[in-house]
């Protein structure tokens, strides 16, 4: 089952030490059933019941860099009261599992992440969604010249008071013309973080990161332009899903039109050297984001 394999594989589930941690109700939600093949449907039936649901929706394929790839995307639907998890959570949970290694004639999926939010209650800071959320796929199919289905079994975890485990299946046929969510995932994928170099020039851009080693442990300081009347938002990942880093914190000391933002270079899995390691930032203002690496000296 899903929790045991997040016990096996700690770099899915992460929880700082000082974190409270939600309570988790030792259920498996296992929702979908055997789900239905239509290569000419616009979206999978969702599964799922009134807390969370889960489906696949299609979108037009594209060409890129010469390659062609089919667009589409899973679809969490969330009651209100309700969050799930980004790829790194945060002070605790954990991040959604896709597989879709039953898939036919699919030889690459990539998942993209859509700008999350900083969601802090009385158990820690985590980062999530707290609203609907579509998670854009590109796959790449073995022969362009044959259809593709995509299958996918989703484990995430939904958490209001209690956090609890849900197992979704989904099946899609992809035919790579446009479809009536194209909107939807259009959307989603302009919510994706949009690579940026440290330094580089911008509305919202992350101007400067720097380790102050005057506290202990160290911390990183880090400062962020962005758009006039903006609230940003920044998240810090390690170079391995073992790092569980604190969230930064807004703090004051920026300049004027800058936003400062620090954390402790903490959460570091045993035996790391810090020294060396590269970072990933990502700055958001409202639903525009950017991320960068950051080199630790």
């Amino acid at each position: 089952m899903f929790w045991a394999a997040m016990r096996s594989n700690p770099r899915q589930v992460v929880t700082r030490p000082w974190a409270k941690g939600l309570t988790l109700l030792g259920l498996s939600l296992i929702v979908g059933g055997t789900p239905r093949t239509s290569l000419a449907a616009e979206a999978s039936e969702w599964a799922g019941d009134g807390r969370s649901a889960a489906r696949l929706v299609a979108g037009a394929a594209q060409i890129h860099q010469g390659t062609k790839f089919h667009r589409a995307g899973v679809e969490i639907r969330l009651a209100p009261g309700w969050k799930t998890y980004w790829r790194y959570p945060g002070d605790s949970g954990v991040p959604p599992h896709f597989d879709f290694a039953g898939s036919d004639n699919v030889k690459n999926v990539t998942v993209l992440w859509p700008v999350p939010q900083r969601l802090a209650d009385s158990e820690g800071v985590t980062i999530g969604y707290k609203t609907n959320v579509v998670f854009p796929l590109r796959i790449e199919a073995k022969d362009s010249a044959k259809p593709v289905t995509l299958r996918l079994k989703l484990d995430y975890a939904i958490c209001e008071k209690l956090c609890i485990p849900v197992d979704a299946r989904a099946e899609l046929g992809l035919t790579g013309t446009a479809q009536a969510n194209e909107g939807v995932l259009a959307e989603a994928e302009a919510r994706v973080p949009q690579a940026a170099r440290l330094g580089q020039d911008g509305e919202l851009s992350i101007v400067s990161a720097q380790r102050d080693d005057a506290s202990s442990p160290p911390r990183i300081v880090v400062d962020v332009r962005m758009p006039a009347s903006a609230m940003p938002e920044l998240f810090a990942e390690g170079p391995t899903p073992g790092w569980a880093l604190p969230v930064p914190e807004p703090v004051a000391g920026a300049a004027a039109g800058l936003q400062r933002f620090t954390f402790a270079l903490d959460g570091l899995p045993p035996g790391a050297n810090a020294k060396g390691a590269v970072l990933r930032l990502t700055a958001s203002a409202g639903n525009r984001a950017i991320e960068t690496s950051y080199r630790l000296d």
